[in-house]
């Protein structure tokens, strides 16, 4: 397999990008070697510029769930795009798709669409400010919300890839408000309750997908929606990853806790920019132009990203794949476990619906310090070797695998030779 192309324009790409990326994950600081720069993709496989052909199991981290260029997706936007780009003005497919949001999500009353997974989380600190009247927030070691300032603490992800603790610009007294509790350890967030008066909300990935995938355990979520009610603390769900990835919905719908107010993107995209935050009214009427609290955004809305919005929600809903998600995931999961035994390799898999991940170590991953017990080493060579075998796979240990709904059969055999022979590579270390 060659990569000469994607060599060719890294080095180019070097000149008037930063690392010859827009994303420090893509520089595949973590794995060795150098980026692949990607061509085209459809269905369920990826093609580079060296015409390398992959499952792809990144999915651009997750809004692919209908698979690359679905038919009735690229109908609705070929539609959308002989209208206009964007018209800085409202558009009828706006309300089309906050019903649809709003219905899947108990005790959303209204939304308000942005441009990004980032911008849906800021304004919701600032909204849950607003509404509460206090300055702190809690989050997580090992989530991460964007990378706005007052995050940008024990972040997990493209943080724990490159190994920085946090980054230089952010000056201190952005995160002097930000209190950090471990996840799946309830005593550490009443501590920081103890010792705090002014926390205005609680923010968290219903599953952590960026330490990998990290599930609640013990009902953590139930017991930490109950304690931040207790104290009058909203509590924020960041579903950007998670929505619409396990059900029609939220997960935290499934762990039986309705959040205060909750943060989407990625899905309700369709692979347009897109991100969201909902609440009930009562709260969702403190945005601006109805309250006091100011967030606006030019290309909020924007049309086409719209009508893909719409087109894949309806098509996500129409299929139902949920519990083929389940039995994918099983799979994979059993030729993770079944290759590491064989071969005598130290992995732990953790898996939530569509999202999946192997952790190279012998220790159980319920947070961010286990996350990183994990052989990192182990998991490049482990990379590589998946990637020459035709599998795309995101290049950093803390990322979370995603499915599509058109994996076939045939892909699936192909991801458990792909595995078998990526474990026996790593047994050889």
């Amino acid at each position: 397999m060659s990569f000469k192309n994607s060599e060719k324009l890294y080095k180019e790409g070097l000149v008037h990008l930063v690392g010859a990326v827009n994303s420090p994950v893509r520089a595949f600081a973590s794995v060795g070697g150098n980026p692949l720069f990607i061509q085209k993709a459809k269905g369920s496989k990826i093609v580079d510029v060296d015409s390398n052909r992959y499952i792809d199991l990144v999915l651009s981290y997750g809004p692919m769930i209908l698979g690359h260029k679905h038919k009735t997706v690229q109908k609705a936007i070929k539609k959308a795009l002989k209208n206009g780009y964007t018209f800085g003005a409202s558009t009828k497919n706006e309300i089309k798709l906050a019903k649809i949001v709003c219905d899947a999500f108990p005790g959303m009353d209204k939304v308000r669409f942005v441009n990004s997974g980032t911008e849906a989380v800021l304004s919701a600190l600032r909204l849950a400010r607003a509404f509460t009247g206090k300055d702190k927030i809690i989050k997580f070691a090992g989530c991460y919300h964007g990378h706005s300032d007052a995050l940008l603490v024990a972040a997990g992800s493209g943080l724990a890839t490159l190994s920085i603790p946090g980054s230089k610009g952010v000056p201190n007294d952005a995160v002097k408000n930000t209190l950090i509790a471990e996840y799946n350890n309830l005593e550490s967030v009443k501590r920081q309750i103890e010792e705090h008066k002014d926390i205005a909300a609680i923010i968290i990935e219903p599953v952590g997908g960026n330490m990998g995938v990290v599930i609640p355990q013990d009902n953590f979520l139930k017991k930490l929606s109950v304690l931040a009610k207790e104290n009058g603390i909203l509590l924020i769900a960041d579903e950007v990853m998670t929505g619409f990835r396990s059900k029609f919905g939220g997960a935290q719908e499934l762990f039986d806790v309705e959040a205060d107010i909750t943060c989407l993107g990625k899905v309700i995209g369709g692979g347009f920019p897109v991100g969201a935050y909902g609440a009930r009214n009562e709260i969702m009427e403190m945005v601006s132009p109805l309250g006091d609290m100011y967030q606006a955004g030019t290309l909020s809305g924007n049309p086409i990203a719209m009508a893909s919005g719409i087109a894949t929600l309806k098509e996500l809903k129409s299929q139902d794949p949920y519990q083929k998600f389940d039995e994918i995931g099983d799979k994979i999961e059993g030729f993770l476990l079944n290759s590491a035994k064989k071969y005598g390799v130290d992995v732990v898999v953790n898996r939530f619906g569509s999202m999946i991940n192997p952790f190279f170590t012998n220790v159980k991953v319920e947070d961010f310090t286990t996350a990183q017990t994990s052989d990192t080493e182990k998991f490049g060579v482990f990379f590589w070797e998946m990637i020459k075998k035709g599998i795309f796979l995101p290049p950093s240990q803390f990322e979370a695998w995603f499915l599509c709904s058109v994996l076939s059969e045939q892909d699936l055999d192909i991801i458990k030779n792909a595995i078998d022979a990526s474990m026996k590579k790593v047994s050889k270390m």
